[in-house]
């Protein structure tokens, strides 16, 4: 599943490549692709039609596309309900994209080849708007192997500043963001008292972090993952959020993490991060720091690597 660097690398290239383009059509190839969007494929079509992208959004792993303009149909995202023109809209309305485990948003030129598992195919209409050169005669194309992904069309947060559509308003900020509160997040992992790769994982608590990440930051602390969060004081926290941050920003500096062909930028390019993982993905490699062989252990579905001597477990 794509993590916050990789979802942050999708956005900076949405930004650059589509942000300020009017929709033009929108094709629905597979029904699965907008699922959630209720109202359907047709609907969510002709709701799209004639608006123009706003910047490229995140909140950990979710992204969005404000979009603004069009007939009075673009005005809510009320399921299929015919909407009541009013003076007075207090919201606006976002595209919601989430990769799943295997969607890509790419930015493909017109002519190019349709992808074997291409699902939603949205054309722009540039005429009154300027692009760039590189940019023109492109589309945008959403492909999904496994169609555990998908977009859809939501009313934004009234008043909210980043626009945060209302499907998402729960999903708590992520430690990138400038707005991330440190001190909340402490208190709330004393309260929460779970154990902390639990708390990481949390997005009711904070955004953006994966297995892989969480993994790398706990490697980095030197905290074993079912550490209990209860004891846990301030300056651990702000060290642990500090190692979260670094080893975000190290993997968006190479373009996130790639294990197999699924996840690319939107111009199908794979980030290299893989290649710096301390902790992750390395079961009986030696630790970087003390030489001990790596351990996994499964995890609630998954697996948590750790080394044992630098990451020892809590007594009991």
């Amino acid at each position: 599943m794509p993590e916050l660097p990789e979802v942050e690398v999708v956005r900076r290239g949405l930004e650059r490549w589509v942000s300020g383009r009017t929709v033009d059509t929108v094709d629905v190839l597979h029904p699965r692709a907008i699922r959630r969007h209720t109202a359907g494929a047709a609907d969510f079509a002709a709701r799209l039609k004639g608006l123009r992208i706003g910047v490229a959004r995140r909140r950990g792993k979710y992204l969005w596309l404000p979009v603004t303009g069009g007939g009075p149909a673009a005005q809510t995202a009320a399921e299929g309900i015919a909407p009541t023109v009013t003076t007075s809209v207090t919201h606006g309305l976002a595209v919601l994209a989430h990769l799943g485990m295997s969607g890509q948003l790419l930015v493909q030129p017109q002519d190019a080849p349709d992808e074997k598992h291409l699902r939603i195919r949205i054309r722009f209409d540039d005429t009154d708007t300027p692009v760039p050169d590189e940019a023109a005669g492109t589309e945008l194309r959403f492909v999904d192997q496994r169609t555990f992904g998908g977009l859809s069309l939501h009313d934004t947060v009234p008043g909210d500043a980043d626009q945060l559509p209302d499907a998402i308003a729960h999903i708590a900020r992520d430690p990138l963001d400038p707005a991330f509160d440190d001190d909340a997040f402490h208190d709330a992992l004393r309260r929460k008292r779970t154990t902390i790769k639990r708390a990481l994982l949390d997005q009711s608590l904070i955004s953006g972090v994966g297995n892989i990440y969480a993994d790398e930051a706990l490697w980095r602390s030197r905290l074993h993952y079912e550490r209990p969060t209860a004891p846990f004081t301030r300056p651990r926290t702000a060290e642990l959020l500090g190692h979260v941050r670094e080893v975000m920003t190290a993997a968006l500096d190479v373009g996130g993490t790639s294990f197999d062909s699924l996840y690319v930028n939107v111009n199908g390019e794979s980030g290299y991060f893989e290649r710096s993982l301390d902790a992750y993905g390395r079961e009986d490699e030696p630790c970087r720091r003390c030489g001990t062989p790596i351990r996994r252990r499964p995890w609630m579905n998954r697996s948590s690597y750790f080394c044992p001597r630098c990451q020892r477990p809590p007594r009991p």
